[in-house]
């Protein structure tokens, strides 16, 4: 039996204002598109707002101002039974007394066998009905390869097992909109990478409108058709991954999007140069800001951008692109080193070639890959470009 993709349905937040209180705007003027069969990621830090704005897709959460579409409907006032949506949570939420036979057809009973007195006087409906459910049951267990757990019970199954059990559960729903509230968050880290690859795939077989939400920007770079990044609850950027790393909006998003962080130099311009104090960077050729000067910026160097010039270095090493600093801590990863170092005063951190010859406490020179510098407005975080 093949899963039948059922109506799809985009969700839209226009113009979404959440205010708890009499002043705490958890979301604030919202302005957000989730296209039909889309892959969208929530993500930021907590308290941004990425969950209320879940939360209220799912009629959890009521919008004190704006409109929420799901499909063409305004579904402001339409109770969450009603909303054709699944939610997986972080806490899987499973019955301990049920199995998981049992509680992946939980809400199928619940919604289609209408109680004990219809079952009685529709018996031959009702019969139609119960094979149907086992027969999606079964189907989706096969799909998660956790059909021969049906029998047992939460407390039997490991966590990776229980989020299958949580994720089959909405999946036999057949929703219109997949809500997924951080539920790998709960799963060491070797299970949550496995997990993430099976999520992918899930959509990709499904295509279910999917709306995840995490504070962890790795997953949302390695799963999200496009990250919807939010800070303060708002909206600080949302299009594909690739586009949000190499093109940040602001600095927060630059800094939160990363790992490790991006660098940030404080600083003046100055004759197409940024003075940071204890050395000047160089702008980009073609770079709006060189022409600025006295303006205050912050320049953004990601640590994969610095080189230790002694050691297989990819850019020209010249006085505008490189500078002293003494290596405060190494962290050997295997694939790579990260480099924790300081250069007068100014603390920066760098991801280089583990082939480096660099130890702790030793000095050394490191370049800059002028090309993927970026620029930001001091007072406005605003990037440059």
């Amino acid at each position: 039996m093949g899963y039948t993709r059922l109506e799809l349905a985009g969700v839209k937040f226009q113009n979404i204002t959440k205010v708890f209180g009499k002043d705490v705007r958890a979301v604030d003027d919202l302005n957000l598109t989730v296209n039909d069969g889309e892959f969208m990621v929530l993500v930021g830090p907590s308290g941004c707002g990425k969950t209320t704005a879940l939360r209220m897709i799912a009629g959890l959460e009521e919008a004190t101002n704006g409109d929420l579409f799901i499909g063409e409907n305004r579904v402001n006032d339409v109770p969450p039974k009603d909303r054709d949506i699944a939610m997986v949570f972080q806490n899987y939420a499973l019955y301990p007394h049920m199995t998981v036979y049992d509680n992946i057809a939980f809400g199928l009973r619940l919604r289609e066998l209408k109680g004990t007195l219809w079952q009685l006087s529709h018996m031959a409906e009702a019969g139609q009905k119960k094979k149907e459910i086992d027969g999606r049951v079964q189907e989706v267990a096969r799909m998660l390869a956790i059909d021969h757990l049906l029998q047992r019970r939460p407390k039997e199954l490991s966590g990776g097992q229980r989020q299958r059990v949580a994720l089959g559960r909405a999946i036999a729903r057949k929703p219109r909109v997949f809500l997924m509230d951080e539920p790998l968050s709960n799963l060491d880290a070797k299970l949550r990478i496995q997990t993430r690859a099976e999520l992918i795939r899930l959509h990709r077989d499904l295509g279910i409108t999917t709306i995840y939400v995490t504070h962890d920007q790795i997953e949302a770079m390695t799963m999200g058709q496009r990250i919807a990044v939010m800070n303060n609850g708002l909206l600080q950027q949302c299009d594909e991954p690739e586009v949000v790393y190499n093109k940040p909006a602001n600095r927060f998003v630059a800094g939160f999007i990363g790992a490790p962080p991006m660098n940030f130099l404080e600083g003046t311009v100055l004759n197409g140069k940024v003075d940071v104090g204890a050395f000047k960077v160089a702008l980009p050729q073609g770079s709006p800001a060189r022409g600025q000067v006295g303006l205050k910026v912050a320049v953004g160097i990601r640590p994969e951008d610095l080189y230790d010039t002694k050691s297989n270095c990819p850019v020209p090493v010249t006085e505008e692109n490189s500078f002293d600093a003494k290596v405060d801590v190494l962290e050997k990863l295997g694939a790579e080193d990260t480099v924790y170092m300081v250069a007068e005063g100014l603390n920066i951190t760098a991801s280089i070639d583990p082939a480096s010859r660099i130890h702790a406490g030793e000095a050394a020179k490191f370049a800059i890959d002028l090309d993927k510098v970026h620029v930001f407005d001091s007072e406005s975080g605003a990037a440059i470009r």
